[in-house]
């Protein structure tokens, strides 16, 4: 779809038109429409409400058609309702600050402003790391502490044997939402927490089946998959994969910014787009470069990161296997990839470009000593 969107969009001057709207909205409301940073501002709030309108039929297509077609969708439509609003206003809100602080750097950062631009958004990052399991999530789902029992001492004694610093161990009530599963942790430093959803538990976690639909009974794993799991997703710690993702998308901000100095006075960038003779926003000047100039870089390094994404899941497995966690695992991806209603046979060129995790069937052959797989 974004292959006819996008065309359609540089051949109607769309974003010039959504930047002469947001000057006109800002002049509006009684603010200086000759003021970038504020038009800018009102730019990226307009282009929100817009995008958010044309993603939202597909949204609903996804969720109440496709999705409860196969059983996964749990959404009421008020549910859904209040799930949309509440994240086009939490991104809106995160939006405003950022897009003001950007085109304000550019502006007044002098010829070396990409490198304080790349200073900020990689605190940014950091910030928004830290703050969203915590702060942004429990806006949009449930989490509670995991009940004490079998599992829960099997988890606390898993981390402490690799030294994991485990502060909370929560459960995330992802049933209300998905019939989908995950687990994963977060933190940095000496403060981290676990996560399980509860779909990935069996039975969600209940001792028995009472209560359940005749669809939930029986699904998600006991707890010796779970913990291998776990043994998975704290193998990506104990290897630094977190860290070294980190350091990539660093130096690859620190690249992108480069290349948007050099490029961004260019006229023509803005002059393809339908903007007038003279005006150049920054703003425009990064979603141009960033999206249409750069886009081979982009799919060269996406392509990059897709190959090293599975490498580390391999090393993820083979740290699970070295704990103990083969056979447990291997019946962990079966059972996920089943109550998920996963293709287990993928075509090997496809899965390479689009899978950032290796298919079921070559982590299976990799678990079992076949090393041939990639």
């Amino acid at each position: 779809m974004q292959l006819i969107i996008l065309p359609l969009e540089l051949y109607l001057g769309f974003v010039a038109y959504v930047w002469a709207l947001a000057e006109r909205l800002t002049d509006t409301v009684g603010f200086d429409a000759g003021n970038e940073i504020v038009v800018s501002c009102a730019f990226v709030l307009v282009l929100n409400l817009i995008s958010f309108a044309k993603a939202l039929p597909f949204k609903v297509y996804s969720t109440f058609v496709l999705e409860a077609r196969h059983g996964f969708n749990k959404q009421t439509p008020l549910f859904f309702v209040k799930d949309q609003v509440k994240g086009i206003v939490v991104s809106s809100i995160l939006a405003v600050p950022i897009v003001a602080a950007v085109v304000a750097i550019v502006q007044q950062g002098g010829d070396y402003f990409f490198v304080w631009l790349w200073v900020f958004t990689s605190g940014v990052t950091l910030l928004l790391m830290t703050i969203y399991p915590s702060v942004i999530a429990p806006l949009f789902d449930k989490y509670k502490p995991l009940d004490e029992g079998p599992l829960r001492k099997s988890i606390e004694d898993l981390s402490s044997s690799l030294k994991f610093p485990l502060k909370q161990l929560y459960v995330v009530e992802g049933s209300k939402r998905s019939a989908h599963s995950n687990a994963y942790f977060y933190g940095f430093w000496g403060s981290k927490r676990i996560v399980l959803f509860d779909t990935l538990l069996h039975n969600k976690g209940a001792p028995t089946d009472e209560g359940l639909k005749e669809e939930e009974k029986g699904k998600g794993c006991v707890d010796s998959e779970v913990l291998a799991v776990l043994g998975h997703e704290l193998g990506h710690w104990k290897l630094g994969h977190i860290t070294k993702n980190l350091l990539i998308m660093q130096v690859h901000l620190f690249l992108l910014f480069g290349a948007f100095a050099y490029l961004f006075r260019t006229p023509v960038l803005y002059q393809a787009l339908g903007f007038p003779v003279g005006l150049q926003p920054v703003l425009i000047g990064l979603l141009v470069v960033f999206t249409y100039v750069l886009a081979p870089y982009n799919a060269v390094i996406n392509f990059a990161m897709t190959i090293l994404s599975r490498r580390f899941e391999y090393q993820a497995d083979a740290f699970a296997q070295k704990l103990g966690f083969a056979s447990d695992l291997a019946k962990a991806l079966v059972k996920l990839n089943v109550d998920n209603l996963g293709f287990p046979v993928h075509d090997w060129l496809y899965s390479s470009w689009n899978h950032s995790h290796p298919t079921l069937l070559q982590r299976l052959d990799r678990l079992s000593g076949d090393k041939k797989t990639k």
